[in-house]
């Protein structure tokens, strides 16, 4: 099949766009604004931009909390979202009132980052204390307002849990991440599904 997607006239039940950019790894965002208010909130299109310096991105549909807070303050973290913690995350998606905690909502405890103010997830096995460098309209051909912002922020500190350091190494698939696909869909990593390969060259 093909289709345009201006139109989006792909005669299915559901958006098939998602489903094909998968699996997308899930930013498990923690921001604070000025006045002190914590917001936690998953976002699936999330992703590493750069690694020297290191810097994440994440893409925020409409200016919501979490966005706000990081521009209010510069700063934010990202949890790592795994398997076992997968039911607390979705329970952080909901909509609840400014101020309102999605921590408390979801039964998860904070835990003090080491160089920035917002809290990360106790329980999250890896995070990335961020700094906030720019936010940036997505624009759409044709014109008109963005719907969606891409923040992109430099990491700079980074918490691992040390029992998945293995001989030197971070056994990421030990720590089940999951990651997000179409529809109600997610999929994990596990050490039964991972594979190496080197590329040509070494």
């Amino acid at each position: 099949m093909f289709y345009e997607t201006s139109t989006n006239a792909h005669g299915l039940p559901h958006d098939p766009f998602k489903a094909i950019v998968t699996p997308r790894p899930i930013g498990w965002i923690t921001a604070m604004s000025a006045s002190g208010e914590v917001n936690l909130s998953p976002y699936s299109f999330f992703n590493a931009v750069s690694e020297r310096p290191p810097m994440v991105a994440f893409s925020s549909a409409g200016r919501k909390d979490a966005l706000t807070f990081i521009e209010e303050t510069g700063e934010f973290v990202c949890n790592l979202a795994t398997y076992d913690l997968r039911e607390q995350m979705n329970l952080t998606s909901a909509v609840l009132p400014r101020g309102e905690s999605e921590m408390d909502h979801a039964g998860l405890k904070a835990a003090p980052s080491r160089l920035v103010k917002p809290p990360r997830v106790a329980d999250a096995l890896a995070a990335l204390e961020c700094r906030w460098l720019q936010t940036v309209p997505l624009n759409p051909l044709g014109g008109g307002d963005p719907s969606y912002y891409l923040v992109i922020g430099q990491v700079v500190g980074i918490h691992i849990d040390d029992r998945y350091i293995v001989n030197g190494l971070v056994d990421t698939a030990a720590m089940r991440p999951i990651a997000r696909s179409g529809y109600r869909d997610y999929f994990v990593a596990t050490p039964e599904t991972r594979f190496s390969i080197t590329r040509p060259g070494g």
